[in-house]
């Protein structure tokens, strides 16, 4: 079934590898859009919204090699506010982007840090939830209620994936052949939903915009995150969800550049 899932990842993806890509063009038109006075906003938001991170980072080399300057710093210079914002954290690989955000999280609420992923930890809690379980006689079942009790739901599925690749099973196989009665039902409920991430970004899209104000980290983060992963399948639960599309939402909640760079990363309605 990888072909499945392929598709199915793919099917998800809002910011695709554009075809015939070429990065010296890309980065001439940027180094013309930010020359002189004033900057072309539009310019950018068409470059930089309709190439793959991977793309991103090919331009970003080309354009420190035709011009001797850093395409990051010099965004930062040029742009400002939410859509300076917006326009940078394009430009992050996604490691250094997510470890970035949980950096500056930490200085906010726990709810602005839920969202984020530790590959390490979620390999180790991976771990110990397979020597809790497939690799012992019988059950270490503080252990498995532990993790999937105080992790979030982004964590759970990375956690989820890392277990599959280690035990050569699911975690929901090895939660029916190590648990029994009330206990397995319990966190069999509690996979299945932190499964559901589609429906679990949704939501958190549809708070960062609801009511006074905009959330506007929220929904920078969540939008540059999923782009390249699953944001299609997000919008399909959000409509389902709030009635409305996620666009209209940004377009009713946002505005300027940083409303129409949000809007082609989000892609048409589904």
């Amino acid at each position: 079934m990888a072909w499945w899932k392929a598709w199915i990842e793919q099917e998800g993806v809002t910011v695709k590898s554009s075809s015939h890509f070429n990065p010296d063009p890309d980065a001439e038109t940027l180094y013309k859009a930010m020359k002189g006075i004033g900057t072309n906003k539009q310019a950018v938001i068409d470059v930089l919204t309709k190439r793959s991170n991977a793309q991103r980072q090919q331009i970003a080399k080309s354009f420190k090699a035709q011009f001797g300057k850093d395409l990051t710093e010099t965004l930062k210079s040029e742009l400002s506010g939410k859509f300076e914002r917006l326009i940078v954290a394009l430009m992050y690989p996604p490691y250094r982007y997510e470890a970035k955000e949980l950096h500056d999280s930490m200085k906010g609420s726990r709810d602005d840090v839920s969202s984020f992923v530790d590959p390490g930890l979620a390999l180790q809690d991976a771990q110990d939830l397979y020597a809790a379980g497939e690799k012992i006689r019988g059950t270490d079942e503080m252990k498995f209620i532990t993790i999937l009790c105080t992790r979030s739901a982004t964590h759970l599925l990375r956690v989820f994936e890392e277990y599959e690749k280690i035990a050569n099973k699911s975690i929901e196989d090895s939660i029916k052949s190590e648990t029994h009665g009330s206990l397995e039902e319990a966190m069999l409920t509690v996979v299945k939903c932190t499964q559901n991430l589609h429906s679990y970004f949704a939501e958190r899209l549809y708070y960062a915009m609801k009511g006074a104000g905009t959330r506007d980290g929220t929904l920078i983060r969540n939008i540059v995150s999923r782009s390249e992963i699953d944001l299609n399948l997000i919008k399909c639960h959000f409509k389902k969800m709030y009635g409305k599309t996620l666009s209209s939402m940004i377009m009713e909640d946002t505005s300027g550049d940083y409303k129409n760079a949000l809007l082609s990363l989000v892609g048409s309605d589904p």
